[in-house]
């Protein structure tokens, strides 16, 4: 490129405002949802960095394509249009729509395990992990070595362990019913997979004869970073290579909030027959016709549009290099996050920014309070919070302690993310001051959702 500045590949024809808080009005939000930024009203927040899921802004050919919306309830054409870009993209033959992604982890879950089984994974997230452990079945998670530091430096540090999968599936023969691998890795700092591990996993699975499985929320992000630092793939576009990616797996579950573009939906897709007429089967029972799958006729056409355009190689440019904006910033200014640069979120390294607080005091956790405190910034804790308790109600530390400034899709600018910054460096100064927390009450899986928490001194800062 003969210029350095990466400029949004977007017009802005529609604003939607937001509200300036006072740090007196944000103390008594924060307190009034009880200390966790999931239960604190939207109008509230000032930069939501939340999620990136179903938080983005659509085009104006997804909004145009949902003007086409046939809301028929059985065989409606905004159907065959969303199988045939999912075909077209990933080349399964059987194509499920669901509401979201969680709904597809679901029912997957539902047909394919049974309590004792265990699922290997490079490392699973928080609905996934908790779809599977609903089943009485072990989400076992095996990222390579860097995956674990996130101070080292490596090209694709989501990949998963290939020896260690070995070893599971050779070692538990009949207790694992398929080997899944998320792309990009989110739990794990937003770290791509390579195609060559991509590649070692599906050929060991299949040596096994257990089914392989992509969780492709950000297969083009994923794609992306394929392109940009695999060795023989500069010269191939994104869709290329979702194309090869996915032709070495068995199925995947998708939310389309991501990679689809979309505000909501997403779908199951497989070559197995018989596994997709039991998840049809469930999807009538809990989801609707497999025509619509929870989703209006305008929704479907919106991710037939959005699959494609999360593809597009000038966005992707864009979107990724707006995450390695705010990571060399960081890095200028001593603020430690994962490193390298994920594909969607900003991971700041809570455990090794706030030393003085132990795992059991939430440190990634009272972090997030802080932003939101100082700058009115929503973001969310990958910690402790989320993967600390286990299945039989016990707590065990997690890996990573966190936090994720995750950014929706063609939102927000330069100027927003330079904002983000200034509050990140302003709390650098009040670091040693920040103070952990403690959970008052709690849901048996998932509590980070709706858990209610107390600072353990006023305000979390001391």
């Amino acid at each position: 490129m003969k210029y350095k500045t990466i400029i949004e590949p977007f017009r802005i024809k529609t604003v939607e405002p937001i509200r300036q808080t006072t740090e007196a009005e944000r103390a008594a939000a924060i307190d009034a949802a009880h200390y966790n930024v999931f239960l604190l009203r939207g109008e509230d927040v000032l930069i939501d960095l939340l999620t990136d899921s179903g938080t983005g802004a659509m085009s104006v050919y997804q909004w145009a394509g949902m003007m086409k919306g046939d809301e028929t309830y059985a065989g409606a054409r905004s159907y065959y249009a969303f199988e045939q870009a999912v075909h077209d993209i990933t080349g399964f033959r059987h194509v499920i729509p669901t509401h979201q992604g969680r709904a597809a982890e679901h029912i997957l879950t539902g047909a394919m395990l049974k309590p004792g089984d265990i699922v290997p994974n490079n490392r699973h997230f928080d609905t996934t992990r908790a779809n599977v452990e609903h089943r009485g079945a072990t989400a076992l998670d095996l990222p390579i070595a860097e995956g674990h530091d996130p101070q080292t430096l490596h090209p694709f540090k989501g990949n998963m362990d290939l020896d260690a999968l070995e070893r599971v599936l050779r070692d538990n023969p009949g207790k694992v019913p398929l080997v899944m691998i998320t792309v990009t890795n989110n739990s794990g700092g937003g770290q791509p997979v390579s195609m060559e591990n991509i590649r070692g996993a599906s050929a060991i699975a299949r040596r096994y004869g257990v089914p392989f499985y992509l969780d492709a929320c950000r297969f083009a992000e994923n794609s992306w970073f394929v392109h940009t630092r695999e060795p023989g793939y500069a010269d191939r576009t994104p869709i290329e290579i979702a194309r090869a990616m996915f032709a070495l797996a068995d199925g995947c579950t998708m939310s389309a909030k991501k990679d689809g573009m979309a505000n909501i939906g997403g779908f199951l897709a497989m070559n197995d027959d018989a596994v997709a007429q039991r998840c049809r089967n469930t999807l009538i029972l809990t989801e609707g016709f497999p025509t619509y799958g929870g989703l209006a006729g305008y929704d479907l056409e919106a991710i037939a549009v959005g699959l494609y355009e999360a593809l597009d190689p000038d966005y992707l440019r864009y979107r990724i290099r707006m995450v390695e904006y705010m990571a060399e910033k960081m890095a200028t200014a001593g603020i430690p996050t994962v490193r390298p640069a994920g594909g969607h979120a900003l991971y700041l390294d809570a455990k090794r920014w706030l030393p003085h607080i132990p795992a059991s005091e939430f440190p990634g956790w009272a972090l997030s309070l802080v932003l939101y405190l100082e700058g009115g910034i929503r973001a969310a804790e990958i910690g402790s919070v989320m993967f600390g308790q286990q299945p039989d109600g016990t707590e065990r530390p997690a890996d990573l302690e966190l936090v994720r400034l995750a950014f929706p899709r063609r939102v927000y600018t330069q100027s927003h993310m330079d904002y983000v910054c200034e509050v990140l460096m302003h709390v650098n100064t009040l670091a040693s001051r920040i103070r952990g927390v403690r959970i008052i009450e709690q849901p048996a899986a998932l509590r980070h959702f709706t858990a209610k928490f107390a600072p353990l001194v006023p305000g979390v800062i001391a």
